[in-house]
């Protein structure tokens, strides 16, 4: 059985789902701030509150990095043109359906073209590539704001950026992280601790191993304390200099020159309805929505300080850090030891942790818990329970609070389509039916097979 989408289509034509308003926001609450009620007004203060976000936390320049930035090898390999069949490689896989950026051309302009234009953009990314210089037209963003679920719509905050590249300029990162994953293997470019942005790896992958780790330190009757650490604006407050320093000392030399080149002079432009703000400067962070910005972030954290006595997991910015032993106050020894490295190595890349999101929470079927850990002089908050990449991990890991909750979410998701299945839809009865075979008869299985593995679950740790 599949849709009919023009029978469904038109009945609910002229009854669409109720849109979200857009009320007055300011960017203070306290002092607070006048409110922005104009298009043009909340333009300026998405684009203010941008500003701070695109900036270091700490902008004094390193003499070390700058010396170490300027030294030039004596002699480097020129990076090797293009060729058509790459180009078309690239062309061949755009989505035909992502938005434009500032210069309007879209993904399905590019994939019309006729031979002769894909030889003139070869031409021009070679010559790109050639000079070293990535043009200031390929770096400039529109930025979408978009209000995040369940937040305060007045909250500046509260909005997450969209930014909107040139195609030109995705075809050409594209076109280069495939030249870098081919000339360096896997483990120089990805450390293994890091299971995000990898062929094969996802966030199941990681949940995975954390639950096979915590099963096992129960099976030998051991704690297992672990640390979750959050990390402010990761992607968002990437320091350029440190980032260039890595990328010159990691990849080819070839590379250094046309990526110092991206990431300088990079502008975004907020547009809100018909407003859109004067440009603004991106001094830190990885380009938000470009093809290169995830493994620049990876390439920029490969290094964080490992132990031999704890084990380092993270996935993009999310990171975990456990250890198992006999004895409760050896293993927070051993964390804390991990996380007095980890205190530094954020200091001298430029990075914050929010001690106030970060979590510690002691894995065990014991009575009594490991003793507090502290980072950055602040102690880290002992809990019970801990949400990671979207699952609950409770202490005796029995996993009720992450079914509690999840079955929570998928009522909300039912009664968010009851105003096309209720009885006042103008849906015929048989369209109606299709949208609960195919919509919410899966989303009620998925509730029970959930509860299900976690009673399995839960009876496999009373068999042993």
């Amino acid at each position: 059985m599949y849709f009919n989408y023009t029978s469904i289509w038109r009945p609910i034509k002229s009854r669409k789902k109720p849109q979200t308003l857009h009320p007055p926001i300011r960017a203070n609450t306290n002092p607070p701030s006048p409110w922005a009620k104009s298009d043009t007004e909340k333009t300026n203060v998405f684009a203010r509150h941008l500003t701070k976000v695109y900036k270091p936390h700490n902008a004094m320049p390193d003499p070390e990095i700058t010396r170490k930035l300027t030294s030039r090898p004596p002699s480097s390999e020129t990076l090797q043109p293009f060729t058509t069949g790459e180009l078309q490689g690239v062309v061949k896989h755009l989505h035909p359906h992502k938005a434009p950026g500032l210069d309007q051309i879209t993904t399905l302009m590019i994939r019309k073209l006729p031979q002769g234009g894909i030889k003139a953009i070869l031409h021009l990314l070679n010559t790109i590539t050639r000079l070293g210089y990535w043009p200031r037209s390929l770096k400039r963003a529109r930025v979408i704001m978009i209000l995040k679920p369940g937040k305060d719509p007045t909250d500046v905050t509260s909005y997450r950026p969209i930014s909107l590249l040139p195609v030109l300029s995705k075809i050409l990162e594209k076109l280069l992280l495939s030249r870098i994953t081919k000339e360096l293997p896997p483990q120089t470019r990805i450390p293994s601790h890091q299971f995000g942005f990898r062929k094969g790896h996802s966030t199941i992958q990681q949940c995975h191993w954390l639950t096979d780790t915590i099963l096992k330190a129960f099976e030998e009757r051991k704690y297992c304390p672990a640390v979750f650490l959050d990390i402010s604006q990761a992607f968002d407050k990437v320091w350029h200099p440190g980032l260039l320093l890595k990328i010159k000392q990691t990849l080819p030399y070839k590379y250094f020159t046309l990526l110092q080149s991206s990431l300088q002079h990079r502008y975004l432009e907020v547009s809100y309805k018909n407003a859109i703000s004067p440009p603004i400067l991106m001094q830190s962070g990885v380009p938000q929505g470009s093809i290169l910005g995830p493994f620049l972030y990876t390439l920029y954290t490969a290094d964080i300080p490992i132990t031999t006595k704890t084990t380092l997991s993270t996935y993009t910015d999310d990171t975990a850090i456990t250890t198992t032993h006999l004895n409760p106050t050896v293993t927070s020894r051993y964390l804390q030891a991990h996380l007095q490295k980890i205190e530094l190595w954020t200091r001298k890349w430029r990075l914050k942790i929010n001690e106030t999101k970060s979590a510690h929470i002691t894995f065990t079927l014991r009575k009594d818990s490991c003793p507090p850990l502290h980072i950055n002089q602040t102690i880290i908050l002992q809990t019970d329970m801990v949400k990671y990449l979207g699952l609950h991990f409770d202490k005796r890991l029995t996993w009720r609070e992450h079914v509690t909750k999840t079955r929570k979410q998928l009522d909300l998701k039912t009664r968010e389509l009851l105003w096309l299945i209720g009885k006042r839809s103008p849906l015929s009865l048989t369209n109606k039916l299709l949208i609960y075979k195919t919509v919410l008869k899966p989303i009620w299985t998925y509730g029970l097979a959930l509860w299900g593995c976690a009673a399995s679950s839960n009876l496999a740790k009373i068999q042993r």
